[in-house]
């Protein structure tokens, strides 16, 4: 059979459990996922020339990796050409670029600095979402950014996170889509703290600050992110779960964000999505893998990556979850990551679209458990690849492994000549 005979005996099959495949796929055309520019440098950024530090870390050295602007943009030009569905773009703080001879420290950056990135974008048609960057810099004193007793650390980092407030700002002006900004620190202790309220009231205050920046909110999004612990800080993160989700529920036009590798290992992110949804009216996601902690490595087409696609899919929030990737492997082909990472999520996402979810509700509601253990088993085995296939055919992205010949392609004639 030919590809699009298979399609069409996979879409009958789907009709039988009240699935319209093609709808599935225009449906999925039109989400918007974040891509992440730091996978194609392992996190370095152009603005300082030292060490990873703040609780991240890349283990790798495979060759290649994007060392300037230009090569960043190639490199993600490459890999979005292999990948199918609607982006948004994803900056750090970190990636401003400046004219030669030119540098401000991260308190000082201005919307200049990023004007490349809005170029590159508009050329692809894409939004913007912005992170300040609190790592990575000599003014983390002790391992603190915004809970920093010492007030001149802390007010450098808060006039950063207002910088990244003008800058997401003017992000959503040039594009004509609003900019998710995210706030995350790797504040905290590697033991047991004698204190653990003040460095949370000196984060919430130094939060606060950021957010009063004058901004239109329709433009603007910020969010809280949470993290369970970090390397250098295994006892104790002032940004913990309960406080990143008090701060958005306190603060309006405040959301929290959910890293999906930020929780304990035996806690999954896609029951949380629904129980968040009951109180937010929109809500933030970043999508990685994590292993037994947060690792952060390529995002697969795994359980839990299918589950939290479904419950944002079965519940109506795919114009509520703002989704982006985040993660970064420094082992492999960087492209090659990217590519399988995105391509993994619109999987999930499609995977989701077609599962008869109205009628799997149906069995629950009516006590039918007998029924729907039966149907969510028969389901699974489905032909969901011929789905999938004929998904990249339409958005005029390389199917099978045909994706990845390019991949080899780019990598020996551009990333094997880089120094």
């Amino acid at each position: 059979m030919t590809r699009q005979e298979r399609y069409q005996s996979a879409k009958e099959i789907y009709k039988k459990y009240g699935v319209d495949t093609d709808a599935a796929m225009e449906k999925l055309k039109e989400i918007p996922v974040s891509l992440h520019c730091w996978q194609g440098d392992d996190v370095k950024g152009f603005d300082q020339d030292g060490p990873l530090t703040g609780g991240i870390q890349t283990t790798g050295n495979y060759p290649g990796k994007a060392q300037t602007p230009e090569e960043l943009m190639a490199d993600l030009e490459e890999a979005m050409k292999l990948m199918p569905g609607k982006k948004k773009l994803n900056l750090h703080a970190s990636y401003a670029i400046f004219e030669e001879g030119e540098h401000v420290d991260r308190d000082k950056i201005e919307p200049k600095h990023f004007k490349k990135w809005v170029d590159f974008a508009k050329k692809h048609n894409m939004g913007i979402d912005f992170n300040p960057t609190f790592f990575s810099h000599n003014k983390v004193k002790d391992g603190l950014t915004l809970s920093s007793p010492d007030e001149e650390i802390r007010k450098f980092w808060i006039e950063h996170g207002k910088a990244c407030i003008r800058i997401s700002e003017y992000f959503a002006k040039e594009t004509g889509i609003p900019c998710v900004m995210n706030i995350w620190t790797g504040d905290g202790y590697k033991d047991i703290p004698a204190d653990r309220l003040g460095p949370r009231m000196r984060y919430k205050d130094s939060i606060e600050q950021i957010i009063a920046e004058p901004h239109d909110p329709k433009l603007v999004k910020p969010c809280v992110e949470s993290k369970v612990f970090g390397i250098g800080v295994e006892s104790f993160t002032a940004g913990s779960s309960e406080f990143a989700l008090m701060f958005a529920a306190s603060h309006d036009g405040v959301l929290p964000l959910m890293d999906n590798g930020h929780y304990h290992p035996t806690e999954v992110v896609s029951d949380k999505i629904p129980a968040l949804l009951c109180y937010f009216d929109e809500i933030a996601l970043h999508i990685t893998r994590p292993v037994r902690w947060d690792s952060d490595h390529v995002v697969l087409f795994d359980d839990e990556t299918k589950e939290m696609a479904k419950e944002i899919v079965r519940n109506d929030a795919l114009d509520r979850v703002d989704m982006a990737l985040d993660f970064f492997d420094a082992s492999i082909n960087r492209i090659s990551a990217w590519t399988v990472g995105f391509r993994a999520w619109q999987k999930a996402l499609l995977s989701a679209l077609v599962t008869p979810s109205a009628k799997l509700k149906e069995l629950q509601d009516n006590n039918k458990l007998t029924e729907l253990m039966a149907l969510q088993e028969e389901i699974k085995t489905l032909p969901f690849g011929d789905i999938w296939e004929e998904y990249l055919e339409r958005c005029n992205v390389l199917g099978g492994m045909e994706w990845f010949k390019e991949v080899e392609r780019y990598e020996k004639e551009i990333l094997e000549v880089r120094k």
